[in-house]
């Protein structure tokens, strides 16, 4: 990423549960405005209670994201400002990026005859108009931070010195290579419903190595199916021949007797 990337910070201990993150995003996108618990495709970011606690939920913004390294026709696409931007122009809705995804974000327009795929995508267009995320632009407290991406994870490492009572780290720095969204807190992240150990190494390097083989084994693979074919196909062939010889030689005998 550029130095152009942006981030955004959601510090939990900040966050009272008004959701007025939640309503910023839908009014931005003509969602219904009531609140949804989950993820869906009108409600591309949530605010969940966790016992006494909040926690918003988005699209992670990967730095290398598994759903773009899936998708077989580019409908999806990390930006130099950070965000992973969706094309639905492009989509073909094999929704290998919602298997892909470590954190399950994308969701599918099921109940539509054309559906699409639906995430965050960081108010894009907002951003490279100069202006902060909706959500970042709406929070009353300041739970939200959005801006540059170095600059935001060095205030993240500030407020972890300066204050105690947070968990000394931050989620989203390392985890799957990094993402363009991260969380500070005062209680342990699982306790958030956040996935606490999706792996430091970007999931896309574990599986170029399997995708790179793919070629080797349809090739040999078909090969090995198309020989199959064949030799099933040619005894099938030679029975039938077999078989009309026998027919024909007793019609013959049955025409001599």
């Amino acid at each position: 990423m550029t130095n152009d990337s942006k981030a955004m910070l959601i510090d939990t201990t900040k966050c009272i549960g008004c959701q007025a993150c939640e309503q910023a995003c839908k009014q931005i996108h003509g969602f219904p405005q009531e609140h949804e618990k989950f993820l869906s495709p009108t409600a591309l970011t949530v605010v969940q209670e966790r016992g006494d606690k909040f926690v918003r939920r988005l699209c992670m913004h990967c730095q290398d994201p598994a759903c773009v390294s899936v998708c077989p026709v580019g409908a999806l696409k990390k930006t130099a400002q950070g965000a992973v931007r969706y094309a639905g122009g492009k989509c073909i809705g094999c929704r290998y990026c919602m298997i892909a995804c470590p954190f399950e974000v994308p969701k599918y327009e099921w109940s539509k005859l054309a559906p699409y795929v639906t995430k965050c995508d960081l108010c894009a267009d907002r951003v490279l108009a100069g202006k902060p995320t909706a959500c970042a632009e709406a929070c009353p407290t300041g739970a939200t931070l959005f801006g540059d991406r170095d600059d935001v994870l060095a205030e993240a490492h500030k407020r972890i010195a300066e204050n105690p009572v947070y968990v000394r780290k931050i989620y989203g720095e390392t985890e799957v290579g990094g993402t363009s969204i991260f969380y500070i807190s005062d209680v342990a992240f699982e306790d958030l419903g956040l996935k606490t150990a999706p792996m430091s190494q970007p999931l896309p390097t574990l599986s170029a190595a399997a995708l790179g083989e793919v070629p080797t084994v349809v090739l040999v693979g078909g090969s090995l199916l198309s020989g199959l074919y064949w030799f099933t196909q040619r005894r099938q062939a030679v029975a039938a021949a077999v078989a009309d010889e026998k027919a024909a030689r007793g019609f013959n005998d049955k025409q001599r007797s």
